[in-house]
C-alpha cells in the first residue's frame, strides 16, 4: 500500500490538490510538472517527437517516477476519482504513440497515461478534461537557417522542412508542398483559417539566443484560408471595436493576475519581502515576455512554475550568474557555482518573516 505521509507522498498529493481545485482533474504529467521534474517546454519538445522518450526529459530517476505515479494513483482511488488513460500521439505524419520510457515497458507506459476525474467535477471541467486527454497536437514545420538536404528524395532545399526521426523532409516529399503560408499575427484569421483547412502545421523557426522555436505562422489551405479571410472582412468594424474593449479588459486582468502570482509567491515562501514577490510576479507575468508566468503552468499558479520564476529572479538579482556568464563560464557550471546561493534565498524565504 503505497505510503502518502512520505516526504515523496506529500508533495504529489499536493501537486494533486492544486490541480484538482483549478480544473477537477490531474494526470501524471500534471503532477510531474508541479514536482518540477518537467518542464512545459519539455513536455512540447517531447510531443513534436523531438526525443524518442520523455525520460529522457524528467529530472528524476525512472524508479523515483514510478514511486509518484504509485502514489497518485493510490491517492485518487482514495479519492473515488474515475481513471481514464490519455492519449499521446506525436506531431507527425503518422500520429505514433510517443513513448515515455527508453524501454516502453508496457506497465510503465500504462502508469504514466493516467488521467483522473473528480466525482465533483463540473460539466465544463468535464469537458476540457476530456479534450486535454484526446488533444492531437499540431503538426509542426520548421523554417531552417541555411541550405539542407532532404532524407526522401536527395534535393537541396533552403525552405520550410518537416523533420521527423531526425532527418528533414521537403514539403513535396511529405504532401503539404499545396498549402498557403499564412504568417502570425493576426488570431481571428487563424484560427478562422485553421478551422477551415482540412490540413494545417505549425511553422516555426529556432531561436539560438532564446533556446526556443518561435512560431512564424501556419500551413493551411488555399481554400480555407480565402474563407477565413472573406469571414474577417464580414465583421471587420465589430472586431475593430471588439479589440479595443479586449485590449482595456486584458490589462486589467494582467494587473489582477500579476497580485495573485505575488501572493502565491508569499503563501510559498512566506519570508520573501512583499515588493520582491510583486516585482517577481510583474517580470513573470508579462504579456507577451514568453516567460513561465505565461505559461499555461504559470497561468494556473502551478507551485512549479511560481517556484521557478522565483529561482530565476534570486539567480539574477542574489548571485554573480550573469557576470560569471559574461566572463565565459559555460551556463552549467555557471549554474552550479550558484546553486548553495540560491538553496539559502529560498531556505530563508521560507520561513516567515519575524514581526
Amino acid at each position: 500500500m503505497a505510503d502518502l505521509g512520505t516526504r515523496l507522498g506529500r508533495r504529489v498529493v499536493a501537486a494533486a490538490d492544486a490541480a484538482v481545485a483549478r480544473s477537477g482533474a490531474v494526470s501524471v504529467l500534471d503532477t510531474f510538472t508541479a514536482l518540477g521534474w518537467v518542464t512545459d517546454r519539455a513536455v512540447d519538445t517531447w510531443r513534436q517527437g523531438r526525443v524518442d522518450a520523455l525520460q529522457e526529459l524528467v529530472q528524476a530517476p525512472l524508479d523515483t517516477q514510478r514511486a509518484a505515479i504509485g502514489l497518485l494513483t493510490a491517492w485518487a482511488a482514495e479519492q473515488g476519482m474515475e481513471r481514464r488513460e490519455g492519449e499521446y500521439p506525436a506531431a507527425a505524419r503518422d500520429r505514433r504513440e510517443l513513448r515515455f520510457t527508453a524501454d516502453a515497458d508496457p506497465d510503465d507506459e500504462r502508469g504514466f497515461r493516467g488521467h483522473w476525474v473528480s466525482p465533483t467535477a463540473t460539466a465544463a471541467q468535464r469537458g476540457r478534461a476530456e479534450r486535454r486527454r484526446v488533444k492531437v497536437p499540431d503538426l509542426e514545420v520548421q523554417e531552417a537557417a541555411g541550405p539542407w538536404e532532404c532524407a526522401s528524395c536527395g534535393l537541396t532545399g533552403e525552405g520550410p522542412q518537416l523533420v521527423e526521426d531526425g532527418a528533414p523532409h521537403c514539403l513535396t516529399c511529405v504532401d503539404l508542398d499545396h498549402l498557403e503560408f499564412l504568417p502570425a499575427g493576426d488570431a481571428t484569421l487563424t484560427r478562422r483559417a485553421r478551422k477551415e483547412s482540412v490540413l494545417s502545421a505549425v511553422v516555426v523557426r529556432w531561436v539560438p539566443s532564446r533556446r526556443r522555436f518561435r512560431r512564424l505562422g501556419l500551413l493551411v489551405e488555399e481554400r480555407a484560408l480565402a474563407t477565413a479571410e472573406e469571414q474577417c472582412l464580414a465583421d471587420d468594424d465589430a472586431r475593430a471595436r471588439r479589440r479595443e474593449r479586449d485590449a482595456v479588459r486584458r490589462a486589467a486582468q494582467d494587473v489582477v493576475f500579476q497580485e495573485r502570482f505575488a501572493a502565491e509567491i508569499t503563501r510559498l515562501l512566506p519570508g520573501c519581502p512583499h515588493d520582491r514577490a510583486r516585482r517577481i510576479a510583474e517580470h513573470a507575468g508579462a504579456r507577451g515576455s514568453g516567460r513561465v508566468g505565461r505559461s499555461a503552468a504559470g497561468r494556473d499558479l502551478d507551485p512549479g512554475a511560481v517556484r521557478r520564476a522565483v529561482v530565476a529572479s534570486v539567480r539574477h538579482e542574489d548571485t554573480p550568474y550573469d557576470r560569471l556568464l559574461m566572463e565565459g563560464v559555460p551556463r552549467e557550471e555557471a549554474r552550479a557555482r550558484i546553486a548553495d546561493v540560491i538553496d539559502r534565498v529560498l531556505a530563508g524565504w521560507a520561513r516567515p518573516t519575524p514581526r
